[in-house]
């Protein structure tokens, strides 16, 4: 298990998955506490759809959360200063989110790091989701 909090991807802020383990990633590294493998990747990846999906700039959304506020708050910002995604939308998001590295274009690079984590032959993990879980001590949601 890891030695710092993040939420699991599938937590929800609002109604968004993954919104809120961005947001504590952001805090984390702000103190100095964000380990070096997930570096990176700030601002990328999962990271780069969630804020497209919102239209916001991540360097705005990191000094935005340098002013404090809760996550409903930060995710309020977030509606005004770049745009509220519609329920269908966040459906949409919500489910494509939730099955990324299932038979998809990122597929090869979860078989990558399931292996390099030692979880190869897992194969209740199925999703990218399902393996930060698993690498982070949570159990894996199962839907």
């Amino acid at each position: 298990m890891k030695d710092f909090a993040l939420r699991s991807p599938g937590a929800k802020v609002g109604r968004l998955v993954y919104f809120g383990r961005m947001l504590d990633k952001i805090r984390v590294h702000a103190k100095g506490e964000l380990p070096d493998e997930y570096q990176p990747n700030l601002g990328k990846r999962l990271d780069r759809r969630c804020v497209d999906l919102l239209q916001i700039d991540y360097g705005e959304l990191v000094e935005r959360m340098k002013e404090g506020g809760t996550d409903e708050e930060i995710l309020e910002w977030c509606f005004a200063r770049g745009r509220k995604p519609t329920d269908g939308e966040i459906h949409v998001w919500n489910e494509f989110m939730r099955k990324r590295g299932w038979n998809d274009e990122i597929s090869e690079t979860l078989t990558r790091r399931k292996k390099e984590a030692g979880m190869a032959g897992r194969s209740e993990i199925r999703t990218m989701f399902n393996f930060i879980d698993a690498d982070e001590g949570r159990a894996v949601d199962q839907r």
